[in-house]
């Protein structure tokens, strides 16, 4: 949990570098959903779980795309 914990963040910082506000957002939503099921004691919903947090790793990693506006008309 605590590897699949610190990759999401470091996915975070990577995918979102020099975007605060993005950066902030995530940070607080990681810690809150891991925060919110800390307590769980199934086997099965931890297992589910991890593989949700595994998925949205995957997705950051690989769809989201940052652009950046270096002119007035142009990204």
């Amino acid at each position: 949990v605590l590897k699949l914990f610190k990759l999401l963040h470091r996915t975070r910082q990577e995918v979102f570098k020099n975007d605060t506000r993005a950066l902030e957002a995530a940070r607080q939503k990681i810690n809150e959903e891991f925060r919110n099921n800390q307590n769980e004691t199934s086997e099965e919903k931890i297992n589910e779980l991890l593989q949700i947090a595994s998925d949205v790793e995957m997705i950051l990693r690989t769809s989201v795309i940052q652009a950046v506006h270096t002119d007035s008309d142009k990204i």
